[in-house]
């Protein structure tokens, strides 16, 4: 039994909150394309990031602020154009973003944190943003977290938000996330954004080692296609507007609330897994008897991100052959004889042998059908142990569909 209950309001839900999401024409489509979040005084901020070499400017951007100073009072982020691999001009075009809304907000650069999403190659159309940033301010409103989760949107069908309360002594404390992602998506971590609120007080320092692990047991274990993104950004702003104690040192009250952290970026996460571009379902496969957490977490998004089992599944083929293979191939040793496989409630693999789709007294073709209709769930659970170690581990993903390669392949057309 958690700790914490949900409530509405996504990313304004936590105390001393504003946020907006606007139109300003930098997306064809017309939909709203501009999006800022904003803290009513300054808030500690933490940031996880793509690993890739060729990264987007707001990424490089956010990296050398938060070097820095562990401090933030607004997030601006726009849809349309990722604004990476578009050299030194991207990067002029990154710092006149930050320029412009710290003007129109009367703070200073440095307090400004940059996200960007969209098509590759494709620097910010800045005229565009100039004349959109008066109206984006105009706009922040305590209830504007909405606006802003639909605003930072590109391929995704829905937009994505969750809202945590719980009681800190006598005081409640809120944490808030949106989040935008729906292709190019793979550990460490994808083409994804998300932005999640505090009202706690807590160090930068430990506020950032909370993040890292939050990121590491939620976005780093979801995969859409095995591709990893130029503009993967992760930010979480702790602004202590809930008037409790300053949180410095792991305890009761830090561990209650990394757990509310955590529980908010897996619900992102998962939301983003199952909103995987052309996906008819989320898959959840859970991985026990490894020895440690790490290890378990690499057979899982393994198992996930295999194109075999992701396309088995859109097939409704309950094929355990391969999901004992991409096991297999995960780069953690472990015996064959240990590994179990289940899918669902039907044991497919005991001890490291095949069984008999675990239907009594039904013919093998009619458990195997069981099986299939199994797979046509919103939600499939895949199983596995691979021995006796206290280790477990979680990852999500989806089916691999046809139209997910008609939705890329006519991406920029």
């Amino acid at each position: 039994m958690s700790d914490w209950q949900e409530i509405s309001g996504g990313v304004t839900a936590p105390r001393g909150y504003q946020a907006a999401g606007i139109t300003a024409g930098l997306k064809p489509s017309g939909q709203p394309d501009l999006a800022s979040i904003w803290s009513e005084v300054e808030a500690i901020a933490a940031g996880v990031f793509t690993t890739v070499q060729v990264r987007a400017a707001c990424v490089d951007y956010c990296r050398q602020r938060l070097q820095k100073k562990a401090s933030a009072r607004a997030i601006l982020c726009n849809a349309g154009q990722a604004n990476a691999a578009t050299g030194s001009q991207g990067w002029q075009d990154a710092m006149e973003s930050a320029q412009l809304l710290a003007e129109a907000l009367q703070i200073t650069p440095e307090s400004i944190l940059l996200a960007s999403t969209g098509v590759i190659g494709q620097r910010i159309k800045m005229d565009k943003l100039r004349s959109g940033i008066p109206q984006l301010v105009q706009a922040l409103a305590a209830d504007g977290s909405d606006a802003a989760a639909k605003a930072i949107c590109t391929t995704d069908l829905v937009p994505k938000s969750i809202a945590l309360e719980t009681m800190m002594g006598d005081r409640p404390v809120r944490v808030g996330g949106i989040c935008k992602g729906s292709g190019m998506i793979h550990p460490n971590m994808a083409t994804m954004l998300a932005f999640v609120t505090c009202d706690a007080a807590v160090s930068p320092p430990l506020w950032q080692e909370m993040l890292h692990r939050a990121a590491d047991r939620s976005f780093n274990q979801i995969t859409v296609d095995g591709d990893t993104s130029t503009n993967d950004t992760l930010i979480a702003l702790a602004n202590g507007q809930s008037r409790t104690s300053a949180i410095t040192q792991m305890g009761p009250e830090a561990e209650k609330l990394e757990g509310m952290l955590t529980a908010v970026c897996q619900h992102l996460a998962k939301a983003i897994a199952r909103d995987g571009e052309g996906a008819t379902c989320l898959v959840e496969v859970q991985v026990s008897g490894a020895d440690n957490e790490a290890a378990a977490r690499q057979v899982a998004k393994t198992i996930v991100g295999s194109s075999l089992v992701k396309s088995a599944i859109f097939g409704r083929d309950p094929n355990w052959g391969r999901i004992a293979a991409a096991a297999g191939r995960a780069g953690v040793q472990f015996d064959p004889e240990n590994l179990r496989i289940q899918l669902g409630d039907f044991l497919l693999m005991e001890n490291g042998q095949p069984l008999a789709f675990d239907r009594a007294g039904a013919s093998e073709y009619i458990k195997k059908a069981a099986a299939g209709a199994y797979l046509k769930e919103d939600t499939v659970l895949i199983s596995a142990s691979i021995g006796n170690g206290a280790g477990t581990g979680i990852a999500w993903g989806c089916d691999l569909s046809y139209d997910y390669v008609k939705i890329n392949a006519e991406y920029t057309t």
